[in-house]
């Protein structure tokens, strides 16, 4: 008999614990040249908002040594077209999609969620709180409890489907922020959102994206992610999945004995789009050659 890959994200299973990252696998269809869609735990879609945007200037991608800066802008095609245009391709295939999305206040986040509530291939919404409130001058939703309180409280009357919220490593005390989503009704956490950052060309001396900040992705923010889902893990009830910086079995098994119930690859898609079927591979080598008959006993069962 072989290893039980199959995990709990509250009421949602997954076939297994390896996920495709929102915003490194567009609508999911571009990666199926590549990656049978069915073979992978879920589907985190790129980030979709109500009416749609066309994200920043180029350029807006840099290569860094141990990683990715990009500045995309949340480019998307809004909800109206991704029903439309998007949902057909997807309906059918034989796993989890999450929609990932996000505004730029209140109003846009509850419109959104119900939207979305009414697509019937969506498995959960994923909530992105790392974007600038207009409302409170351009802070972010996510560095203030009471604010993340409030959106999730309103998110969670738009929609009954299971909600979750993606945190930013950003936050000065990430777990206060994680219990005021948890209040606020989330079904799960997603830990981490990329890290701002910066790079400028020397000899020109100019910055390499038009935004000039822009969101540190890669290997050199996985321990970063182990941190903040071992604090987030041990601050809330509600499971939590591990994204930043995997590229191979070791990383998962890494952030699910940190706490993890399931994790998303991203910014390694750029470089190896077979990866997540390598890495699903590995994790049930390591569970067979370490005594663990399912995946789901990894879940914070590093020694304390």
């Amino acid at each position: 008999m072989g290893i039980d890959l199959s995990v709990q994200i509250g009421s949602l299973t997954l076939k297994n614990p390896v996920m495709l990252a929102s915003g490194c696998c567009a609508y999911g269809t571009e990666m199926e040249e590549y990656l049978d869609l069915a073979r992978v735990g879920g589907v985190c879609l790129k980030g979709l908002s109500l009416n749609g945007s066309e994200g920043n200037p180029p350029p807006r991608i840099w290569e860094t040594q141990g990683g990715m800066l990009n500045a995309i802008g949340l480019q998307n095609v809004g909800v109206k077209v991704f029903l439309e245009e998007k949902v057909p391709l997807l309906e059918g295939t034989d796993t989890v999609f999450v929609a990932n999305f996000y505004g730029s206040k209140v109003e846009e986040y509850v419109a959104t969620a119900r939207a979305l509530d009414a697509i019937d291939m969506l498995s959960a919404l994923e909530m992105n709180i790392s974007c600038p409130n207009i409302n409170e001058g351009g802070i972010h939703f996510g560095t203030k409890p009471e604010s993340v309180l409030a959106l999730t409280q309103a998110c969670r009357e738009a929609t009954k489907k299971p909600l979750w919220v993606k945190l930013s490593p950003n936050a000065a005390d990430v777990a206060e922020i994680a219990r005021a989503a948890e209040e606020g009704g989330a079904d799960a956490l997603t830990c981490i959102n990329t890290m701002p950052a910066m790079a400028i060309d020397i000899e020109k001396r100019t910055f390499r994206l038009t935004n000039r900040i822009g969101g540190l992705s890669g290997p050199a923010i996985k321990p970063i992610a182990v941190r903040v889902v071992y604090q987030v893990s041990r601050a809330v009830s509600i499971p939590v999945v591990g994204v930043g910086g995997i590229s191979k079995a070791e990383d998962v098994v890494e952030l699910m004995l940190a706490g993890a119930s399931a994790v998303q690859v991203g910014t390694a898609l750029f470089t190896d789009p077979y990866c997540p079927l390598d890495i699903i591979a590995g994790i049930e080598d390591y569970c067979e050659g370490h005594g663990f008959k399912s995946v789901s006993e990894l879940t914070g069962a590093v020694n304390d």
